[in-house]
């Protein structure tokens, strides 16, 4: 390929070109920065960081997990400090940003001393949890342990699975989203969703020894509620039956409950506010669920019809033994 450079004349010829069409978008941009106002923020300081919370979120894995996560080689001595050092920075960015995000929602100025005030009860408030979070996520670790013959340890357990990840983050969510804290539970939850594809909406209720396998996929809604010892596998939607309403069905119970020793197999759907699963139900793999179901039931999906075929032969249909479930 030749090179043929440009002469000054034409170089200058082309920037000034390029200038010109430059201007003409930055002025089409900021015209749809005046049309479409709710979705920018400008003149506004203080405002919410998520890197800043997505730290927040690994130096509380760090505190609730400590040896697992950030410092290695802890040991009796160093522990207290060690501690001390995470609250320290927890407290610290998680106050500002519970600041900033009360703002957003009330109105309050961020240089009134009230609103750090506020912030800083909030932040105490939600800390003073993370003894008893520590314990349903000990609960956690065991379930996963006993309800996954694939698992080796309880260090890999705590160490790589995407379900423990997503029900810890779920579990500080939702302390947060109990004080009303608005925005950063879901930025938590959220990050928690990209990271795994497991989506538990910070509202959600969740009781003791609950285990989610493999996990992608698995959706729980807001005003979800479940019990103790349940265990779903990928691919489950605990959602809302319709949200054709939209901002009316605000705050109305929308998504199902969930009772004691429930397990859901991958692929189903449990859908509606006034939906409830009663315990000791076993759930199939692909059910489709609107109405409640009595305790102590197995529900399944009629089973298909398999067909094998060889070249040139007529198809000829298999019928399996009735099941219930896939892993």
């Amino acid at each position: 390929m030749s090179f043929v450079p440009f002469l000054k004349s034409e170089i200058c010829y082309y920037m000034g070109m390029g200038n010109i069409r430059i201007k003409e978008l930055v002025d089409m941009m900021v015209k749809s920065y005046g049309e479409y106002a709710d979705i920018i923020k400008i003149n506004t300081n203080n405002q919410l960081n998520k890197s800043v919370i997505i730290d927040i979120l690994e130096k509380l894995r760090c505190l609730l997990f400590p040896g697992y996560f950030g410092k290695k080689n802890l040991n009796s001595d160093s522990i207290e400090y060690y501690a001390g050092d995470l609250l320290e920075g927890v407290i610290f960015n998680l106050t500002r940003q519970i600041a900033f995000a009360i703002q957003r929602w009330e109105a309050f100025d961020i240089c009134k001393d009230g609103n750090f005030d506020k912030a800083e009860e909030l932040c105490f408030a939600f800390l003073e949890k993370l003894s008893v979070i520590r314990e349903y996520l000990d609960a956690d670790v065991e379930a996963a342990f006993d309800g996954d013959p694939a698992a080796e340890s309880k260090d890999e357990i705590i160490s790589s699975y995407p379900g423990l990840y997503a029900i810890m983050v779920s579990r500080l969510a939702h302390e947060l989203h109990l004080l009303s804290v608005p925005l950063i539970p879901r930025i938590m939850t959220e990050h928690a969703h990209s990271l795994t594809g497991i989506d538990i909406h910070p509202g959600a209720s969740i009781g003791r020894y609950f285990f989610i396998d493999h996990g992608t996929g698995v959706v729980i809604g807001e005003t979800t509620i479940i019990g103790d010892y349940v265990k779903l596998y990928q691919g489950v939607t605990l959602g809302a039956l319709s949200t054709r309403g939209g901002r009316l069905l605000k705050n109305a119970k929308r998504h199902p409950t969930i009772e004691n020793h429930v397990t859901i197999y991958s692929g189903a759907s449990i859908l509606g506010g006034e939906t409830v699963i009663k315990e000791g139900v076993v759930v199939g793999s692909n059910a489709f669920i609107t109405s409640s179901v009595p305790e102590k039931t197995k529900v399944s999906v009629k089973n298909p019809e398999l067909q094998y075929r060889r070249e040139h032969e007529p198809c000829q249909p298999v019928y399996e033994e009735n099941w219930y479930y896939t892993i």
